[in-house]
């Protein structure tokens, strides 16, 4: 099986799944001309739709994509049939579906949306994390809170450590910029930014990162981090001492970053 990562709009990923057998899923098609070249290029038979969350960057393309392919099946959480266009395979947390004899395994992680979904793909050791967790960041808290996102971080982060991580956005190079000003002695994290600042200056995607690589690396996955606590609280003095604390004042320093 193959992953393919696809760039649309400004900084997203749309990614094209491809099976042995040539049968392949799309992940957050927010564009169809792109989705469709590249499965043309891939020599691909696109036959699915998987949507992490409602967001028109990652569902945009949906629409055009069923009227160019009517039978393409569309996953998307359940509760949020009525935000996902074309929708005709509702999931729940913890389903397992079938993809060319592979099991996908539906993992609900909820926070930058309340009906966000990640699709784990034991066989391949990938997951697509959509907006929630991305390389060096995790998604803003548009519709859940710092709780709800630690848990849903929690979640992704309990898969093996090899496991590949795919997520919706380019933004690998400023989350890692950011995390610096928090863990400037994180040796890992200063090796990382070199390693992905060569490759954005050179024009090439930064995806996928690894589940170890993000624990090693990632702010929101290190509240336990004994610099990163005193950096947080240094810039708020009256921050408790706790990861959730910790956490929502990381995001709140990320989002004026």
């Amino acid at each position: 099986m193959r992953i393919v990562p696809v760039p649309v709009l400004l900084d997203n990923y749309a990614y094209l799944v491809i099976a042995d057998s040539s049968i392949a899923a799309v992940v957050d098609p927010s564009e169809a001309k792109p989705v469709l070249a590249a499965a043309e290029r891939e020599q691909a038979d696109l036959r699915a739709i998987w949507n992490t969350h409602h967001h028109w960057d990652h569902v945009g393309g949906n629409r055009d994509l069923l009227l160019a392919k009517p039978d393409l099946a569309v996953y998307g959480y359940a509760a949020d049939r009525a935000r996902i266009p074309g929708i005709t395979n509702p999931v729940e947390d913890g389903e397992e579906f079938d993809f060319a004899a592979a099991p996908v395994r539906v993992i609900f992680i909820p926070a930058h949306t309340s009906g966000h979904v990640a699709y784990h793909l034991p066989s391949e050791n990938a997951v697509f994390t959509g907006d929630t967790l991305f390389a060096g960041g995790c998604g803003r808290l548009f519709e859940g809170d710092a709780g709800m996102m630690v848990a849903s971080l929690g979640r992704l982060t309990t898969l093996p450590p090899s496991t590949k991580i795919y997520c919706g956005h380019e933004y690998t190079e400023k989350n890692l910029r950011f995390a610096l000003t928090l863990e400037p002695r994180n040796a890992e994290l200063a090796a990382k930014y070199r390693r992905i600042k060569s490759l954005t200056d050179r024009g090439e995607p930064t995806v996928p990162t690894t589940v170890a690589d993000e624990l090693a690396t990632n702010p929101f996955l290190r509240t336990d981090s004994r610099e990163l606590r005193d950096a947080v609280r240094k810039r708020f003095p009256d921050c408790p001492d706790d990861a959730i604390a910790i956490f929502a004042r990381t995001r709140e320093l990320k989002d004026s970053f």
